[in-house]
């Protein structure tokens, strides 16, 4: 699947999010800092995440945002349609051609090995 910019922001993004496993909420700037993503485009990409629920956001000293959702139940695909993004479905649709013995699992944004690689 190609991703645009904005898409491959998104993904990463809700990546880095999702990997701060905590109970405190994770900072825009903190994002911004660690995966060199210009914060005032951050703020638009978290603003259309939000408005999908992929996202709850603290005001106030301390604030941020945190994971909705449990990460297992958010997919690549969510994050690209939260931001606007068309999904290139010929791509998807060849994948699941070639793969008629497997059924495919949505990629998931918690921090597992294959997701780590994205960010770094």
């Amino acid at each position: 699947m190609r991703l645009t910019t904005k898409g491959r922001f998104a993904v990463t993004a809700m990546i880095d999010l999702a990997m701060q496993d905590g109970d405190e909420p994770v900072t825009l700037a903190e994002i911004s800092q660690r995966q060199k993503i210009s914060l005032s485009y951050l703020e638009q990409l978290f603003a259309k995440l939000r408005r999908r629920t992929l996202v709850d956001s603290v005001r106030g000293p301390g604030g941020g945002y945190c994971m909705a959702k449990e990460t297992e139940q958010v997919s690549v695909a969510d994050i690209i349609l939260a931001v606007d993004e068309p999904i290139d479905r010929l791509n998807a649709v060849a994948r699941k051609t070639a793969s008629t013995t497997t059924s495919a699992s949505p990629m998931t944004c918690g921090p597992s090995s294959t997701t780590r690689s994205w960010i770094t």
